[in-house]
């Protein structure tokens, strides 16, 4: 099996069990405290991993263009993580994780729209039954 294939089913593995542990964290706080103090353990974790792997030097690589790119990529976890436990609070882990995982469908687009990435008729067909099981989901 590919690393790539490798990395992304851990990715999987991880970002289902971070929304129940999370749920479970936010019995007495809303959705933002929440938020704030798992993501002031990420800052730290991602610095430490950065240090012990020494890609900090890496840093000095980086373009105008990367950092804006990178920059903007960080507003829009920002809000997606806000909305994410703002949702998670009050609703179903279950429901509201599968509609997130539903920006899968977006993802597909953007790439092939701005990154130029193929479509093939696999990611066709996959990302077909991620938007169908989606409108199952949210249809009342």
């Amino acid at each position: 099996m590919e690393r790539t294939v490798v990395y992304a089913l851990l990715a999987m593995l991880f970002a289902g069990i971070t929304a129940v542990i999370a749920k479970l964290g936010m019995k007495n706080v809303s959705g933002d405290v929440a938020l704030a103090v798992r993501t002031t353990l990420i800052f730290a974790l991602v610095w430490i991993n950065s240090l012990a792997f020494r890609q900090v030097s890496e840093l000095k690589l980086l373009t105008r263009n990367d950092a804006l790119f990178l920059g903007l990529s960080g507003i829009t976890t920002f809000l997606s993580w806000l909305f994410y436990y703002r949702a998670m609070k009050d609703g179903s882990v279950a429901l509201v994780s599968t509609i997130d995982k539903a920006s899968i469908v977006v993802t597909i687009l953007l790439s092939i729209w701005i990154l130029k990435e193929p479509l093939t008729w696999r990611l066709a067909i996959g990302g077909s039954l991620i938007l169908s099981g989606l409108v199952v989901l949210i249809w009342k």
